[in-house]
């Protein structure tokens, strides 16, 4: 077990943004414990993988447990696990309703309780929650009144958190993304996809990555939204 260097928990780790995450920490030198559902399992000496789904309080626990137990401790807690479902609000089923529920609100809930006990008897860490522009800037080509109603809970939340817990030494802050270029937009989808952007394309998973870093080492930076979306956010163009 190591104390000494930086320990971060990845929730949907097994892909796209998450899967960057992942190895965006690990090459900064970071440990990393990495969760999913579907991930397979993997112990070295710098990673510790945790299959489950996230919003199961139980998972939420045994993924911040893995972390003490092989690392010593939980830096850094990112909120990645989270889906998005596009469809007129009157079409929205019940199901829809509960999925996005529970992974986007509780699959932060819990684990993110667990997290900042933990940060709490270190004396410190940094909490980072995924959300989408679409919470300030709706569009009119992108139904998506759940991502709304879920993401911007999470996004109201890190300012709150930020304010309860600044002068505990805790940190949390947002990325709020447009649409970034993972496997799972179909490619006869991308030119629409990036002409919803002022700068007429996607984001790169990359792009994601460098702004987490840049929130990780920016140690005066709590309760803020950094926008990664090709300027989505500044208005409707």
């Amino acid at each position: 077990m190591s104390a000494q260097r930086k320990v971060v928990v990845v929730t949907g780790a097994s892909q796209g943004i998450g899967a960057g995450l992942v190895r965006g920490f690990l090459d900064h030198g970071y440990q990393v414990v990495a969760n999913s559902r579907s991930i397979q399992a993997e112990a070295t000496a710098d990673m510790q993988t945790v299959a489950g789904d996230i919003a199961d309080p139980a998972v939420a626990e045994r993924v911040i447990r893995a972390a003490v137990d092989k690392f010593g401790r939980v830096d850094t807690l990112l909120n990645n696990a989270g889906m998005f479902i596009s469809k007129p609000f009157t079409e929205y089923t019940q199901d829809d309703f509960n999925r996005k529920i529970s992974l986007n609100l509780a699959g932060f809930f819990y684990v993110s309780q667990h997290a900042i006990r933990q940060m709490l008897k270190q004396g410190g860490g940094h909490v980072v929650n995924f959300t989408t522009s679409l919470v300030d800037q709706p569009m009119k080509e992108v139904s998506a009144a759940l991502a709304s109603l879920t993401k911007g809970g999470l996004d109201a939340v890190t300012r709150a958190l930020a304010i309860e817990y600044a002068d505990k030494n805790i940190r949390v802050n947002s990325v709020a993304m447009g649409i970034i270029k993972t496997p799972m937009h179909a490619p006869e989808t991308l030119d629409f996809l990036a002409s919803l952007h002022p700068m007429k394309r996607m984001g790169e998973v990359q792009e994601v990555v460098d702004a987490v870093l840049y929130l990780e080492s920016a140690k005066f930076i709590t309760g803020a939204t950094l926008p990664v979306d090709g300027g989505a956010h500044a208005g409707k163009w």
